[in-house]
């Protein structure tokens, strides 16, 4: 596995989900192009959007931070980079998730509130852009594969 690839694959994933994101979020709002912060009358989307954009960010560096642990020093670096991969895309779905539910609740309702917590995560999500300093700071690598990927 060349390195350079594979950094060039991560980061191209993550701009095609930031990509993604974004033009729906933009096309959801052109297609309300209103907004009103009423807490009456909303349903239960007042209450979920919160509660999966909460789930959605606490569990995203929670599951990540588990499947990173799970990287065995001993193990080949594609093996590694395998299972950092693996867990970069479970991060970003449980990211992006609560981010179209949140977009579908401001579709639905028109509130305020749903669409400001989906363009936080749409920020969050473009923070998570993968380099080479995440993956050594987040994968167990011997000296001589820190400086591969440095090299990279």
């Amino acid at each position: 596995m060349e390195l350079k690839s594979f950094i060039k694959s991560l980061t191209v994933m993550h701009l095609f989900l930031l990509i993604g994101l974004s033009i729906f979020t933009v096309w959801v709002y052109f297609q309300i192009n209103s907004f009103n912060t009423s807490t009456t009358g909303q349903g239960i989307f007042l209450y979920t959007v919160p509660i999966f954009a909460m789930l959605g960010y606490f569990g995203s560096q929670w599951v990540f931070k588990k499947m990173s642990s799970k990287i065995k020093l001993e193990n080949r670096l594609e093996e590694k980079l395998k299972k950092y991969q693996s867990a970069l895309h479970i991060k970003y779905a449980l990211i992006e998730v609560p981010a179209f539910i949140g977009l579908f609740a401001y579709y639905n309702t028109a509130n305020a509130l749903p669409l400001v917590i989906s363009v936080c995560l749409l920020a969050y999500l473009a923070a998570q852009r993968p380099n080479k300093e995440h993956i050594i700071n987040s994968v167990p690598l011997t000296p001589e594969e820190k400086s591969r990927i440095q090299q990279a």
